[in-house]
């Protein structure tokens, strides 16, 4: 009894910067596993509080073992003296937004590629954007977010990088200060933007661990309409592209946005064959439009994720080009309005494997469904995706693992 007396009040926190992918988590358990910067020295273990201190830490996405602990709020669109920018700052060259309205309007200028002085203008302010906002994460780097930690206006970008673990954060609005018009022959063209929270591009091994995204502070809904096009100001939550392979993506939140996940960039990217491949669990989507996820040529798991879909949803998961999706006990809540045909678009997919999905609380079959309801306009998928998923952790029923994502999942919620 007295050598309980003796104990603290409180016990030392675990350290979750130090904490690596457990075995067989995933596809970024694959191999050597990824363990991020938990083989920094203490020389290179970081607090920030403000953009300067990350970009000092991040040392230009260098392979340096190093873990950058992120305490509070720390903004991206901030100066060397940490005062904030707004875009009108970043504006330069004669930009404006009503001179590049005018400029472009398709009723005048056409559906050619915007060019001239205006677009020209917004190239150079976009540039000086993506000085403050693009942060690079190199190999063997753990980002981790200290209670209540938020991330908000960054690219956080993991190029060419390996080893790489970002947990624990609130990742929020990532603005594009200057989208560029688009047109097309075939329509009015569409608003591009510039931004994903987090871009996976060309990366190996690399787990995201619940971590919230979204465009809290700007939604998109908010934006006005430009040539009859919503004008849009972010792009994914999480793009994972360019030959990215061995991802595990669990416990996360995605939240308040129109194209949530993109796995894989193009459909004739024959370098992606054989890469792209990710685990997704124990996610939760809340009122996402569409891509949760997309995926073109990935062998992707997809298991034990809640989807609270909203007014505004197009569709869920999307089967494209040479795609192996591997769905297991997924639950989707929708609003009487939203269909579980809904659920499921194929652009040039041949397959799903689904099985134990919960719509609205009564068990489904995704793959069936979709091949009864596209309507001609899709071809009929088959549930052969060509693998079978033997890196996950224990898969629950989807009923259970509802209950656990909408308690569990997004940042501040590690165990």
């Amino acid at each position: 009894m007295l050598g309980l007396l003796c104990v603290p009040a409180h016990a030392e926190a675990r350290d979750i910067g130090r904490d690596t992918l457990p075995a067989g988590d995933g596809w970024a358990s694959y191999g050597a596993g990824t363990t991020g910067g938990a083989a920094a020295d203490d020389a290179h273990v970081y607090t920030v509080t403000d953009r300067a201190g990350l970009v000092r830490a991040l040392d230009n996405g260098s392979d340096t073992p190093k873990i950058i602990r992120i305490a509070g709020t720390v903004d991206a669109n901030t100066d060397d003296d940490g005062d904030h920018l707004d875009c009108a700052d970043y504006a330069t060259g004669g930009y404006s937004p009503k001179k590049y309205l005018a400029a472009y309007d398709p009723r005048t200028w056409g559906s050619a590629k915007p060019s001239g002085p205006q677009e020209e203008a917004r190239k150079a302010s976009a540039a000086r954007q993506a000085e403050r906002v693009v942060l690079p994460v190199g190999s063997n780097t753990t980002l981790v977010g200290l209670r209540g930690a938020v991330l908000k206006g960054a690219s956080l970008q993991v190029r060419n990088a390996d080893n790489v673990i970002v947990r624990n954060l609130d990742l929020r609005d990532a603005y594009d200060c200057f989208p560029v018009w688009q047109p097309n022959t075939g329509g009015l063209g569409d608003w591009k933007t510039a931004y994903d929270n987090l871009w996976l591009t060309g990366a190996t091994h690399v787990w995201v661990d619940h971590v919230t995204a979204s465009d809290k502070g700007h939604p998109d809904e908010a934006e006005p309409t430009y040539f009859a096009r919503n004008y849009l100001r972010h792009d994914g939550l999480l793009d994972i592209t360019n030959g990215s392979d061995l991802v595990t993506v669990s416990w996360s939140r995605f939240t308040g946005h129109d194209k949530a996940i993109l796995i894989g960039n193009g459909d004739t990217v024959a370098g992606d064959r054989g890469k792209l491949r990710v685990t997704l669990h124990h996610n939760a989507f809340d009122s996402i439009a569409q891509r949760a996820p997309r995926v073109r040529f990935g062998q992707v798991h997809l298991y034990n994720n809640r989807y609270e879909v909203t007014d505004g949803h197009r569709y869920s998961v999307g089967v494209s080009t040479e795609s192996g999706i591997h769905a297991e006990n997924n639950a989707f809540h929708t609003p009487g309005h939203v269909e579980a045909a809904d659920l499921v678009k194929s652009w040039n997919g041949t397959a799903l494997h689904q099985s134990g999905t919960l719509f609205n609380g009564y068990p489904v079959d995704l793959l069936a469904i979709h091949n009864a309801y596209n309507g001609g306009s899709e071809r009929d998928l088959t549930a052969d995706v060509g693998w079978t998923p033997t890196l996950h952790t224990k898969i629950d029923s989807a009923a259970v693992a509802d209950r656990e994502v909408a308690r569990g999942a997004g940042a501040g919620r590690i165990p």
